[in-house]
């Protein structure tokens, strides 16, 4: 069984929620990673999401674009985030990991290829932003054949048939997009969520997570409540933007900070 299926199968039995917490690589210095997700699993994280940097990340609102940046400036790439989930398998067999990017990187260095190095590393799951289940069959079918799950995105817009072609294509766990527009907006509004994810659930036996618009422990339990789980990624790049801003070095404090978010919004997940 995949490390994602078997952590959401462990949640379950203890019914709690699933803390999903995404960081860009190589943001803002490539030694940072590392220790911040190690950190993030310390404090309560139970998957954990990395971003490949690319040059146009459509998906992402300015924090998370600002951190791509930061990232390929010191030349933060798909290949290194392997390498780097390798280094990670070296102390923590259990976490799961995904990659989270667009389709141009893998392209690049090639489906089959990429599925070949997510095997060895040690990754569970990919999420490929701009690659719609009508473009994504043959791919699926090779991530299912190595034992990596495919995730996909649903949003408020999305119409019955997207999620019907989604929600059986979908490995690990659909993630639904909670508002229209990019990562970091606001407004959540988790009456509409509750209505979706319903909707959702009708169609798949999967879990459902919800990210965009998690800032703290008081959305992620208002979320969670209707929800599988939380996606947490602007509230973590923040805190690690505002580091980077005061010329900060020390890997470890970044740690030391990503750890405190993610331990307030476990703490109100598990009340």
């Amino acid at each position: 069984m995949n490390r994602i299926n078997k952590c959401f199968e462990s949640l379950g039995q203890k019914n709690k929620k699933a803390l999903i917490s995404y960081v860009v690589l190589g943001d803002p210095a490539k030694d940072v990673t590392l220790p911040v997700m190690h950190a993030l699993v310390d404090s309560g994280s139970d998957i954990i999401e990395i971003g490949i940097p690319f040059s146009d990340p459509t998906a992402e609102g300015p924090v998370i674009q600002r951190a791509h940046e930061r990232a390929l400036e010191n030349g933060s790439s798909l290949d290194e985030a392997l390498i780097l989930v390798k280094k990670f398998r070296e102390t923590d067999v259990n976490t799961p990991v995904i990659l989270m990017g667009y389709t141009n990187p893998i392209e690049r260095m090639g489906y089959e290829k990429f599925i070949e190095r997510m095997v060895v590393s040690g990754v569970d799951g990919v999420l490929t932003v701009d690659l719609p289940p009508e473009e994504a069959e043959v791919f699926n079918e090779q991530l299912r054949a190595s034992n990596i799950e495919n995730i996909f995105l649903l949003a408020p817009t999305s119409s019955q048939i997207r999620q019907k072609k989604v929600t059986n294509m979908a490995g690990g766990f659909v993630y639904y997009v909670s508002l229209n527009g990019v990562t970091g907006a606001a407004n959540l509004d988790v009456d509409s969520v509750k209505d979706r994810v319903s909707s959702i659930r009708a169609l798949t036996k999967l879990p459902i997570c919800v990210g965009f618009g998690i800032k703290d422990g008081v959305t992620a339990r208002a979320v969670a409540d209707v929800s599988d789980g939380v996606v947490v990624g602007s509230a973590i790049v923040n805190k690690i933007a505002d580091l980077a801003k005061l010329g900060e070095l020390d890997p470890l404090i970044y740690a030391e900070t990503v750890s405190v978010v993610i331990k307030d919004i476990r703490d109100a997940l598990d009340r």
